[in-house]
C-alpha cells in the first residue's frame, strides 16, 4: 500500500453569497483542476442569524449538480418544477440542474440560532449538461453509518465504503462522499483509488 502525498493545504476564506449570507469557501471560481469534477465547496457555518437568514433567494443553475448537507439548523428549499421541502440535521439534497432550473434555499437556525451545512458543486460532462433536472432528497435516517474497531465513524452519503452504499444514486461523476469522524489521538488510513482526485475538509478538531 502506498500513501498518497498531500498536494496542497488551503484555508477556507470568508465570503458572502446569496442575499448576504456570510460563509467560508474552501475552493471555487478559480483553479479547480485538482478538484475535478468538483467546482466549489462552501461551509455555511454561522451562529448569528442576521448573517444567514436572508438566505439564497431564487437563482438559476445549469449544467452542474449541487449537493447540500445540513449539520445544524434547517434549510427550506423550492424549485421551478414545484418541488419544495425542508432539510434538517443530517439530511442531504442532491440536485441535478441539467438543462436549467430555478431554486431557492432559505436557512434557519436551530433553537440557539446556529446554522451549519455544506454545499458542493459537481460539474456534469458535456453529454449530460442538457438532461432533465431532478432532485434527490435524502433524510438523515437513510444515510448508512459504519463504525470501525478503533471507533472511527463514517456516514456514507454517496458511493461504496466499508461494505455500505450511500443512498444517492445515478450521479454522473460517480463520486464518494463521506462524513468521517476519527477519535482523538487516532491515526486512520482511508483507501482512495489512484485514478480519483480526493480532498478532505477538516471542519471540527484537527487533522
Amino acid at each position: 500500500m502506498s500513501i498518497r502525498p498531500i498536494k496542497s493545504i488551503v484555508q477556507a476564506k470568508p465570503t458572502i453569497e446569496g442575499a448576504g449570507v456570510k460563509l467560508r469557501r474552501a475552493f471555487g471560481f478559480g483553479n479547480t483542476q485538482e478538484f475535478d469534477p468538483f467546482l466549489l465547496f462552501d461551509d455555511f457555518r454561522n451562529e448569528s442569524p442576521e448573517d444567514f437568514l436572508a438566505g439564497f433567494p431564487w437563482h438559476p443553475h445549469r449544467g452542474i449538480e449541487t449537493i447540500t448537507y445540513v449539520l445544524a439548523g434547517s434549510v427550506a428549499h423550492g424549485d421551478s418544477l414545484g418541488n419544495k421541502g425542508e432539510m434538517g440535521p443530517g439530511d442531504v439534497q442532491w440536485m441535478t440542474a441539467g438543462s436549467g432550473i430555478l431554486h431557492q434555499e432559505m436557512p434557519k437556525g436551530d433553537p440557539r440560532g446556529r446554522m451549519h451545512g455544506f454545499q458542493l458543486w459537481a460539474n456534469l460532462p458535456s453529454s449530460l449538461k442538457m438532461t432533465n433536472p431532478r432532485y434527490q432528497d435524502v433524510p438523515a435516517r437513510d444515510i448508512p453509518e459504519v463504525t470501525d474497531d478503533d471507533g472511527t465513524r463514517v456516514r456514507v452519503v454517496c458511493g461504496d465504503f466499508w461494505g455500505k452504499t450511500g443512498p444517492v444514486q445515478g450521479v454522473a461523476a460517480d463520486p464518494r462522499y463521506l462524513d468521517v469522524w476519527v477519535p482523538p489521538g487516532k491515526r486512520k488510513v482511508l483507501p482512495v483509488e489512484t485514478t480519483r482526485h480526493a480532498f478532505a475538509y477538516v471542519f471540527e478538531g484537527s487533522g
